[in-house]
């Protein structure tokens, strides 16, 4: 996979919708691609009871959503979720539960004046921040 990944402004700005939709608990969701680009955002419940400190995707809402990709001829290429009030930096309990190394984790930050977004890689049981470049570009990587 490349250092840059490429992230449509209008995926960009989902992301960071469904996040100030519920600012006070972790959201979550995947993303779908084609052909190498970052086509949609799937927005997960988040069923942890900790809601604020950590997330738990649905398991039926994550077989919806991997159903439709598969529909839309869509991979898995990331994962999503936000930090309410830290910053978009992989907490030790994102490192523990992390199990997919070959797509992107885009971490959504509340926790200044404006949201922030950050995408990492898994490698080697820690992760690697990737520069994303939001960009409606044809050629992004994912």
């Amino acid at each position: 996979m490349k250092q840059v990944i490429t992230l449509p402004p209008e995926l960009w700005q989902e992301m960071i919708d469904h996040a100030i939709s519920v600012p006070y608990v972790e959201v979550c969701g995947l993303l779908g691609a084609r052909n190498n680009t970052l086509t949609s955002i799937y927005p997960v419940t988040n069923i942890d009871k900790g809601k604020k400190r950590r997330f738990l995707m649905s398991p039926q809402e994550q077989i919806d959503a991997m159903r439709t990709m598969r529909e839309r001829s869509e991979v898995m290429a990331g994962i999503y979720h936000s930090h309410p009030d830290s910053v978009a930096v992989p907490s030790k309990t994102d490192r523990d539960l992390a199990a997919y190394p070959d797509v992107y984790y885009f971490i959504i930050s509340l926790a200044g004046p404006v949201p922030d977004i950050r995408c990492y890689l898994l490698e080697n049981q820690s992760f690697k921040e990737i520069t994303i470049n939001v960009s409606s570009a044809s050629t992004s990587s994912a």
